[in-house]
Parts: C-alpha cells; sequence; structure tokens
C-alpha cells in the first residue's frame, strides 16, 4: 500500500496538470506552484479522510488488477495446470473443484499444510486434489521430487503416493533421495524400478513443466496454490483453504 506521503505527491501533481492538460503544468511559476501545494496541503490536513478513501479505492483497484491477471493466466494455462498427465491426482476425480498444491519436500510450512489438505480431503467429498513437485529449495528437494514423479509413475492411483508423500513430507530431517527412497520402501513400492525411471525423461519433464506453470503465474514459493480461478501464495492455513474452496466453488466463503 502506498505511503501518505507518496499519495499526496500525487495528488499535488495532478492538481497541477488540472483541466487544461499536461502541458499548461509547466508554464506554472514558482510562486503559483507553491500556492497550489499550499492549498492542497491545507485541505489534505483539513480532511485527511480524503486520503484514507483514496489509499483504500486504490488498493481495491490493485486487488482487481491482481485477481483479473490471475484469472487470465490460469485461463491460458487451464489444462497443464488442472489435467496434466504428469501429476498426481487425489480425492474425487470427478470433482467440482480442483484443489491444486505446489510444494517442496524439505519445505517446512508444507510439512504443516499437508495436514489442512488432509483434512480438506476427508471432510470435502467434491473435492479433486491436485499435486505438483516444486522443489526449489536445495538439491536434496530435487532429489526427492524425482523420486516422487518415479513414485507417480509407478502407481497411477496415488494411493501409494499419497502414503509415500506422507512418510516423507511428514518425517524429520532433510529430505534427499537416501530419504525418499527409504519413504517409497515403506510405502511398498519397487525401488530398483524407481532407480530406474528417476533417469528418464519423464521425471525431468515434468518437474521442469511445473516450474515452468509456476514461474508464469508468479509463484515464487511454496506452499502455493491454484484454486479454481484463484492463485494463492503461501501456506494460508485449514479456514483459509475452506474459504477459497468456497469462493471457487458458489462465489462465496461459505456455500
Amino acid at each position: 500500500m502506498p505511503s501518505l506521503r507518496l499519495l499526496a505527491s500525487a495528488l499535488i501533481a495532478l492538481a497541477f496538470v488540472g483541466a487544461t492538460g499536461p502541458a499548461s503544468a509547466e508554464s506554472f511559476s514558482d510562486a503559483q506552484r507553491t500556492d497550489i501545494e499550499a492549498i492542497i496541503k491545507n485541505y489534505l490536513v483539513s480532511h485527511p479522510e480524503v486520503l484514507e478513501e483514496a489509499m483504500t479505492e486504490l488498493s481495491k483497484r490493485q486487488a482487481a488488477a491482481e485477481t483479473e491477471k490471475h484469472e487470465a493466466s490460469i485461463a491460458q494455462n487451464s489444462d497443464a495446470i488442472f489435467n496434466s498427465p504428469r501429476q498426481v491426482v487425489l480425492g474425487n476425480k470427478d470433482g467440482d473443484v480442483t484443489f491444486v498444491e505446489f510444494f517442496d519436500y524439505n519445505c517446512g510450512y508444507c510439512k504443516r499444510a499437508m495436514s489442512d489438505m488432509l483434512d480438506l480431503m476427508k471432510s470435502d467429498s467434491k473435492l479433486k486434489v491436485v499435486l505438483k513437485e516444486f522443489p526449489v529449495l536445495s538439491q536434496g528437494s530435487v532429489e526427492a521430487a524425482q523420486v516422487a514423479v518415479a513414485v507417480r509413475m509407478q502407481d497411477p492411483t496415488g494411493k501409494k503416493y499419497l502414503d509415500f508423500h506422507q512418510k516423507l513430507l511428514g518425517g524429520r530431517g532433510a529430505a534427499d533421495k537416501a530419504r525418499a527412497m527409504q519413504a517409497a520402501k515403506e510405502a511398498g513400492l519397487d525401488t530398483a524400478r524407481i532407480e530406474k525411471d528417476i533417469a528418464s525423461p519423464e521425471v525431468r519433464s515434468t518437474i521442469e513443466e511445473n516450474f515452468k506453470l509456476a514461474e508464469t503465474m508468479g509463484m515464487n514459493g511454496t506452499p502455493s496454490y491454484v484454486i479454481g480461478k484463484q492463485i494463492v501464495v503461501g501456506a494460508i492455513g485449514l479456514e483459509g483453504l475452506k474459504e477459497k474452496i468456497g469462493v471457487a466453488r458458489c462465489g462465496k466463503a461459505t456455500c
């Protein structure tokens, strides 16, 4: 939000321009400029609520512009966001709202947000959940994401993937290939096949696709979400996510 001083300066500049156009502003003498500044300053001091009203309106317009930008970005990339064959799909695959999460296995906020996702899946039978690996924090994150993609390739149903996901994201210590492989083994997956699949073009293409999508939509951290026509960057908690889902479903926070 702009400062009061910056906003006041903008109002003064607009006053110089006036109704006769920008060219006439250059013709004001120093004395005239001083008089105009004094008039505006006195008015703003006498009516400070004008600044508050102006800042509120500016914030509304900025929020509306940001929303419009997000909706356009999602519309342009909707197939890759919601229907990519390179993503994990959980919950109701025919759900009326799709909840897409970009995450990093070494993200502390993602660890806490995982319980939010699981609660949503339990309480909302109409929710489609999509998980996209977005390893931005470390080389260990990249290694863990590579194993995760290989797990998805081996388990198209997503059942073992979810077990693997919970074991790795919910475990202690930094995630890397060794920890990811251990989680995969505990989830009953074929680790020899994972070792082979890690080197496949599919793993590289999946992570590249997710990075490209995130960059296109202005996501610079994890967790980040696409919920309906909304982009959400950062962990906003269970209630915040429920409100976003409500907006996507029926246009308001609570349906």
